[in-house]
Formats: C-alpha cells, sequence, structure tokens
C-alpha cells in the first residue's frame, strides 16, 4: 500500500469516529458514515464494498435518522454541545477505548469509543441538570429517553461500522 493510500485509509477511520461522535449530539453521524464508506467504495471500485453493504448502511443511516425525526415530533429536548460536553464526550471516549482496546482489541477500540463518550455525554449532562433551577431540569424519563436515543443511534452507527470494516478487511 502506497503512502497516499495509507494517509486516506487514515482519513476513513478518522471519519468514522467522526460519525460516531457526531451521532452522540443528534447530528447526522450516521449519514456521515453512509457517505465515508460510500466515498471508499467509489475510490476503490467497489472491490471491498459491494452494492449489497451500500444499500445495507444507507438503510441503517435512514433508520437511524428517522429515530431523529421521532425524536424530534415526541419534542424531546436536544443535548446542548457545549464545551463541556464536548470534552466530557470527548475524555470519555478516550477512556473507553483505553479501557476496552485491551480486553477486545479492534471492537474494543469501536465499543469503547461509542460507550465512553456516551456516559461522558450522560455525565455533563447530569451536571448541566443539576445546575437549574427546580422548574427548568428535566424529568427522569425525558432523561432516559435521550439515553435510549442515543444508545439506538449509536448501536446502529457501530454496526455500520462493523459491517463496512468487516467487509474491507475480508
Amino acid at each position: 500500500m502506497s503512502s497516499l493510500a495509507s494517509a486516506g485509509f487514515v482519513v476513513f477511520i478518522l471519519i468514522l469516529f467522526a460519525g460516531i461522535y457526531l451521532g452522540l449530539f443528534g447530528l447526522p453521524g450516521a449519514v456521515v458514515i453512509f457517505l465515508d464508506v460510500f466515498i471508499y467504495a467509489l475510490v476503490t471500485g467497489f472491490g471491498q464494498v459491494g452494492w449489497k453493504v451500500i444499500l445495507f448502511l444507507l438503510l441503517a443511516a435512514v433508520v437511524a435518522e428517522a429515530i431523529d425525526v421521532w425524536a424530534d415530533s415526541s419534542h424531546l429536548a436536544p443535548t446542548p454541545a457545549t464545551g463541556a460536553s464536548l470534552a466530557s464526550v470527548a475524555a470519555g471516549a478516550v477512556t473507553g477505548v483505553v479501557v476496552l482496546a485491551p480486553l477486545f482489541w479492534g471492537p474494543g477500540i469501536w465499543i469503547g469509543f461509542f460507550l465512553g463518550g456516551l456516559a461522558g455525554l450522560l455525565l455533563a449532562e447530569r451536571l448541566r441538570q443539576s445546575r437549574l433551577s427546580p422548574p427548568h431540569p428535566s424529568p427522569v424519563r425525558v432523561f432516559l429517553a435521550l439515553t435510549g436515543l442515543r444508545a439506538g443511534k449509536g448501536f446502529l452507527s457501530l454496526v455500520m461500522i462493523f459491517v463496512s470494516l468487516s467487509n474491507i478487511y475480508s
């Protein structure tokens, strides 16, 4: 593999990580993952990632974004992306990778990144909610619904990444 191809693959992997990170904040991370894999497939001539995988990833991205549309229609308050929450998610993601990578190797990196980031997001949101005056904090059910929403979208993102990387490395 040439150095240009290696650099391109590093960018590909970093964009996959960015897709998970964006998904934690309710941004279209699954779409970013889909577009990343689609562009990779175009560049490599669909040699490692075929049309069936691309269609599966498209369906998963549509489902992930449909979950967000449903959450918006249910009037769930979005998690604000503040400096503290961004830093908390980044610290949690790095901690998750450090803890789970030695146990589960490659999959541990991705799972740890997501679970650590989710834990960091929940911690930052809980701290933000605790500083609000009594009538303004979200009820526990809303907090749990947001947690489930982020976990569901994150799970879909992880499935998308595992499917695409398993096809690339097989």
